[in-house]
């Protein structure tokens, strides 16, 4: 747990040393594990580890499964990027020049992979 803190910590120091004016949001998933050894978790935005915790509580109350008073709560920062692309454009860029002797090595890798 104490490691989770320090990261929560650096990201909130990263981002605040990146933009003072805009306050950015964190997504978070919230979790805690009950009596009856399930876990719960919800999805929340917020700017502080005590905000994503005071946020899933709220949120775990309006579902009938709010925790106990020395339930620990696992604060998870979701901090993946996601990007789309269609086989389509990875056939082009596969049929397409390198521009590095790295980059056609790759290419050639990748496109024993996609006709195996």
């Amino acid at each position: 747990m104490t490691l989770l803190f320090r990261k929560w910590h650096n990201v909130r120091l990263a981002k605040i040393s990146e933009n003072v004016i805009l306050r950015l949001m964190a997504a978070c998933i919230v979790s805690y594990v009950d009596v009856e050894g399930l876990r719960h978790a919800v999805e929340v935005e917020a700017e502080s580890l005590y905000e994503a915790a005071a946020l899933a509580v709220r949120t775990f109350r309006q579902h009938d499964c709010a925790p106990g008073e020395l339930s620990k709560l696992e604060v998870e920062i979701r901090s993946s990027i996601t990007h789309t692309v269609t086989l389509k454009k990875i056939h082009s860029w596969l049929q397409g020049g390198a521009r590095s002797p790295k980059e056609a090595v790759t290419k050639e890798r990748l496109r024993a992979l996609i006709h195996q």
